[in-house]
C-alpha cells in the first residue's frame, strides 16, 4: 500500500482521537479556512463544500500527502447549527432543540493532489432530544462547556443524557469523524488500516 504521508487537516482533539483508532501515523495541521456559510447554502451542503475545503487547503502546502478533511453542522429544519463558541449561545441552540430531531451533517475528505485523488462523503446522524428543563441545560453546560462542539452536543460524555436515540450507519460521526467512511476513502486513496505499509527500517 501507500507510503505516502497521512495529514489531518484539523486542529480538533475529537478527530485527532477518532482517527488514532485507526492506528496510522499521522500528523495534525490547521487548515485555515474560511467557514462562513453563503446565503442559502444547506447545512448538508456546507458540510461538504467545508470538509474538501480544509483537505484541499492543506493538499497546497502538502501536495505529496494524503489529506483529510472533516466538518460537521446540525441541521434543525434546514437552518444550519455550528459551534456555539459561548455559554449564552449554547443554551440558546440546546432550548431551540429540546423535544426535536436534528440531523447532524458530518463530512469528510480525502485528498492526495501528486496522486490525482479527491472524493468526499457525507455522514447523517438522526439525534432525537429529549425536552430538556433549563436546570438540566444549565447543568449540562457547567459540567461539560462544549462550546467548540456543533450543536452544542458533546454525545461521547455526559450529553449523551441530552438524547432520547441515535440514527446512523456509521456511528463515530456524531463525535467529528466518521471513520467508516474514512476507512472507504482512504482505501480508495493508497491506505488500508488493515494493512498497513511497513515502516521504514531504523538506521
Amino acid at each position: 500500500m501507500s507510503q505516502r504521508p497521512l495529514i489531518l487537516a484539523s486542529t480538533s482533539r475529537y478527530r485527532r482521537e477518532l482517527l488514532q483508532r485507526l492506528a496510522l501515523d499521522f500528523d495534525a495541521i490547521a487548515p485555515d479556512v474560511d467557514e462562513t456559510p453563503r446565503a442559502g447554502e444547506a447545512p448538508a451542503a456546507l458540510a461538504m463544500r467545508l470538509a474538501l475545503a480544509k483537505a484541499e487547503a492543506v493538499s497546497l502546502r502538502r501536495p505529496d500527502a494524503i489529506v483529510i478533511g472533516s466538518d460537521q453542522i446540525g441541521d434543525l429544519d434546514g437552518l444550519p447549527i455550528g459551534k456555539p463558541g459561548d455559554h449564552a449561545r449554547a443554551t440558546a441552540q440546546l432550548r431551540a432543540m429540546r423535544g426535536r430531531t436534528v440531523a447532524f451533517q458530518t463530512a469528510v475528505a480525502v485528498v492526495c493532489r501528486d496522486g490525482g485523488y479527491s472524493e468526499a462523503a457525507l455522514a447523517c446522524v438522526a439525534v432525537r432530544f429529549r425536552m430538556l428543563a433549563d436546570d438540566e441545560i444549565e447543568h449540562y453546560l457547567r459540567t461539560e462547556q462544549p462550546y467548540d462542539c456543533a450543536g452544542s452536543a458533546k454525545a461521547e460524555t455526559l450529553g449523551i443524557a441530552l438524547l432520547d436515540s441515535i440514527e446512523s450507519d456509521d456511528p463515530t460521526a456524531l463525535i467529528g469523524l466518521p471513520l467508516i467512511r474514512t476507512c472507504a476513502l482512504l482505501r480508495r486513496a493508497g491506505i488500508d488500516p488493515l494493512r498497513p505499509a511497513p515502516r521504514p527500517a531504523s538506521r
